[in-house]
């Protein structure tokens, strides 16, 4: 029984038999090979005294090895896919085969029902580039940045892959965690609660997304998020269970809101292991950037494991998204705008609308009557806000920036956000300048948009997908959906980004002297290393990895994409001694990292020495190594195989 057990992890499986020998005939042959306790062969006799009888066992036997000829070539496909080392067929260009390497459908392997992270991660549509006679400013605004060869990779380490066989296990000790705020701070907060749960040795009970006040959305985790797809992505990191079981239903429920900014693992273990070990069970609240930016190499992979990879979006949010963004895209290139214009930004800013006295006289009263509000610095005035880079950009100020920047007055935009306080006043600026301006509500037809109404979540998640296929993507302000919008892009091949320099262009707003040719110089100056090109983390530590995936989740790939692979002929004996399953795993990470860099070709080169000697061929490569070779062969003739 031991043996059997051992057995089911391979490959090939000896017990039961393979799966064409129930299509054999019953005959001598099928006797011979299944019933050993009444073999023919044990009775001799049985042929001599019976010429007929052999020549009807001949007749079988010709017959069960043409059949069995037949079976093995039409079962040829199964026995392919079962092949350890198979490599997956790369598309045609590196474009489709990067973004293939991390489509947004999931692939499982049969076997171990394991999510494949080459195949989980969303991505865009490709990007366009420049199109049609177009200027040289307009060409350099649509050109996508040198990613410098920079690819995801999420090796774990072996201590990590250790102790992940008994933590994905975790069946006692549970952690709980309630998500609170817009979408992408949910999003961060799940992040780390996933991060967490691995600090802690806990099972995760799948996030709890807390009612937003401001919005009213009820949004579950489900409404949101693919659950499945987030269990199974995560099932060789932390168990993620829907609910807690029974037997933690009534345990004591310590409800912990009050954790320090930038806590390390070691503070989280020390404070709650001990606690969680015993009561079985902990809640968390309020974990907004709670957790360090500065963890362990391995909690940072599993950081963008669950922002780029678990975190995929619940179908019909996915698909509306899907559907909006190809409406985009078909039509070429274009751009998406997140304006943040909301009435509660310019509350919490403390800066002024640009709409005039009417409009700033409302957002001063709010101000006044709840101050707690207020984010910005309350001992600066507006105008200092302002130069310092505190306040969004208005729609005026991102005209004047994009027109600067070279983007073609007939651009298509899509405007990300939610509704502009002041409506189309607010955007008039904007759209003058730039009429192919569109939204969501505007892109949508009857009806697509109405299961989402008062549902803000989802909307910014139909947002998300959309800005992620854009050309470019410009952000008007700081926030959580400009740090995720800038992180992801680069995770799926450095699409294009520009940041804003607010503090550095604002001052040329002001200056009245500047003409448009000398203003364009600049502003294209000013953010000529802002386009989203590859920036380490490690440049300044308290950038989070999210927004900044290299150098931790993101890794430089030497070979040229699209290249020659040349694979010589290796010794495969200390393979040999490998178990099934970590020669299976062997095999699987070498194919992948070769194939995740575009289409190659495989080749099986006998160009050893020893190769030569056997087969008394020439080398090619002159008479001084084809007299090296005869020599060998003439002192070792045994070694001749030819």
């Amino acid at each position: 029984m031991a043996k059997a057990r051992n057995m089911k992890t391979s490959t090939f499986t000896t017990n039961p038999p393979s799966p064409f020998f129930h299509l054999l005939p019953v005959t001598p042959l099928t006797t011979l090979l299944f019933s050993p306790k009444t073999n023919r062969l044990r009775h001799p006799k049985l042929c001599s005294k019976h010429p007929l009888t052999l020549s009807i066992f001949y007749l079988s036997l010709l017959f069960s090895f043409t059949f069995l000829g037949i079976s093995i070539l039409t079962l040829i496909p199964f026995f392919h896919n079962s092949i350890p080392c198979s490599t997956p067929s790369p598309t045609s260009s590196f474009s489709s085969s990067f973004l293939a390497s991390l489509s947004s459908t999931v692939s499982f392997n049969n076997e171990d029902d394991q999510p494949r992270l080459s195949t989980s991660a969303m991505v865009p549509f490709p990007a366009h580039g420049a199109v049609g006679n177009v200027s040289e400013a307009e060409r350099e605004f649509w050109q996508q940045p040198n990613g410098e060869g920079y690819e995801p990779c999420l090796d774990f380490s072996l201590r990590y892959r250790k102790l992940s066989a008994r933590i994905s296990k975790e069946k006692r000790r549970f952690l709980v965690v309630v998500a609170s705020g817009g979408l992408n701070q949910q999003r961060n907060q799940i992040v780390d609660a996933v991060v967490l749960a691995r600090i802690l040795e806990a099972a995760l009970v799948v996030p709890t997304l807390q009612v937003n006040l401001i919005w009213g959305d009820e949004s579950e985790f489900s409404d949101i998020f693919d659950v499945a797809h987030f269990k199974k992505t995560l099932q060789a990191d932390v168990r993620v269970v829907s609910s807690l079981p029974s037997t933690h239903l009534m345990s004591r429920q310590t409800i912990e809101n009050k954790i320090p900014h930038e806590v390390t693992p070691q503070w989280i273990h020390t404070r709650f292991f001990n606690q969680l070990k015993r009561e079985g069970l902990l809640v968390l609240k309020g974990l907004d950037s709670k957790l360090s930016k500065n963890l362990p190499p391995d909690l940072q992979k599993l950081r963008c494991k669950v922002a780029f990879h678990a975190l995929r979006f619940a179908s019909p949010v996915q698909e509306l998204g899907n559907l909006l963004a190809k409406r985009m895209w078909i039509e070429g290139p274009y751009i998406a705008l997140h304006l943040r214009l909301e009435k509660d930004v310019w509350v919490r800013t403390g800066c002024l609308t640009g709409l005039g006295p009417e409009y700033d006289d409302i957002i001063t009263k709010i101000r006044e009557s709840q101050p707690e509000y207020l984010t910005g610095r309350v001992n600066m005035s507006y105008i200092q806000r302002r130069l310092a880079g505190l306040c969004p950009l208005n729609a005026l100020e991102i005209a004047r920036f994009l027109k600067a920047l070279g983007a073609p007055s007939g651009a298509r935009i899509y405007s990300a956000g939610g509704e502009a306080f002041g409506d189309s006043r607010a955007l008039q600026p904007l759209v003058a300048e730039f009429p192919n301006l569109v939204t969501k509500e505007m892109l949508a037809r009857d009806g697509e948009l109405s299961p989402y109404m008062n549902k803000s979540s989802a909307l910014a998640a139909i947002d998300y997908i959309v800005s992620l296929s854009s050309d470019v993507f410009v952000p008007s302000h700081g926030g959580n959906m400009g740090r995720a919008m800038q992180g992801h892009r680069a995770y799926v091949g450095h699409r294009k980004f520009i940041k804003p320099n607010k503090r550095a262009m604002l001052p040329h707003f002001e200056d009245a002297s500047i003409g448009d040719a000398e203003f364009g110089s600049i502003m294209r100056e000013l953010h000529r290393k802002s386009q989203g090109q590859p920036e380490p983390r490690g440049y300044r530590r308290n950038r989070d990895v999210i927004a900044y995936p290299v150098p931790e989740c993101m890794c430089k790939h030497n070979l040229k994409r699209g290249g020659l692979l040349v694979l010589k002929g290796l010794d495969s004996k200390p393979s040999k001694n490998l178990p099934p399953d970590l020669q299976k795993l062997r095999c699987k990470h070498l194919a992948k990292r070769k194939w995740i860099e575009g289409p190659y070709i495989a080749l099986h080169l006998w160009l050893e020495k020893d190769v030569w000697v056997r087969t008394r061929c020439l080398t090619g490569l002159g008479p001084e190594y084809d007299d090296i070779i005869t020599k060998i062969q003439e002192s070792q003739p045994e070694y001749l195989t030819g």
